[in-house]
């Protein structure tokens, strides 16, 4: 009786043993295939992450005036086949980047009200690049939009006055003034200003070896003003 008792036993643990063992070993089995979806779907995501950014480059550069001044809020526009891939402006130190261009060759056109369009063709895009364009790109004055004021210099004797100090004064309703540019006549007696279009009262005043002379002009619209100012000069 002993010993069937013990025999009997050994079979009971042997079918526990059996049964746990084949529970762990589906367990691990769930757990491998559930491993093995994640992993599917993690490189999936991966394979998508790389082909989306993959093939691309980037463009950067500033924007300035003939002057070197920095240019704020220009609308730059990445084009291929005249068709718009990709814009952005500038920052308030003219400086932009456009990211993420597919790998190419663009025409980027530069705009800002008041200025002349610019633009910059056939400007290759290679793939995990930075394209730098620099600092050269300049944008000019819009002639079309603007005040501008030409003036020549001439002595008593209808000859032409170079170096001349030119200044030219706004004068407001209440009767004050205010300077706003100055300028010196080119070899040949003349000068130029130029002002964002609004009607406007000025003053101009020529002056060479303590001699000068001054005339007033009103401009009401975007054209060009012209004006002549004679010097006594004493010439030796």
């Amino acid at each position: 009786m002993t010993f069937l008792r013990v025999m009997q036993k050994l079979q009971s643990g042997f079918q526990s043993n059996n049964i746990c063992l084949s529970s762990l070993f589906s367990s691990r089995m769930k757990l491998y295939e559930i491993f093995q979806s994640i992993g599917a779907v993690l490189i999936l995501c991966l394979s998508f992450s790389l082909g989306f950014s993959q093939g691309t480059g980037n463009v950067k550069g500033k924007v300035r005036t003939p002057e070197g001044k920095a240019l704020a809020d220009v609308t730059i526009v990445a084009k291929q086949k005249d068709n718009e891939v990709k814009s952005t402006k500038t920052n308030s130190k003219g400086e932009f980047i456009l990211e993420n261009l597919p790998a190419g060759r663009y025409n980027f056109t530069f705009t800002k009200t008041g200025y002349s369009v610019g633009i910059l063709y056939n400007v290759e895009v290679r793939e995990k690049k930075t394209t730098d364009l620099g600092d050269r790109l300049i944008l000019t004055v819009d002639q079309g939009t603007l005040v501008i004021i030409k003036g020549s210099v001439f002595d008593q004797n209808g000859l032409s006055v170079p170096d001349a100090k030119v200044e030219i004064e706004r004068i407001f309703s209440d009767g004050t003034t205010k300077k706003v540019g100055s300028a010196y006549t080119t070899e040949t007696g003349e000068f130029t200003f130029r002002f964002p279009e609004e009607e406007a009262k000025f003053r101009v005043t020529a002056t060479k070896d303590g001699v000068s002379a001054s005339k007033e002009i009103s401009v009401d619209a975007a054209a060009v003003y012209r004006l002549s100012l004679k010097l006594e000069i004493k010439r030796q």
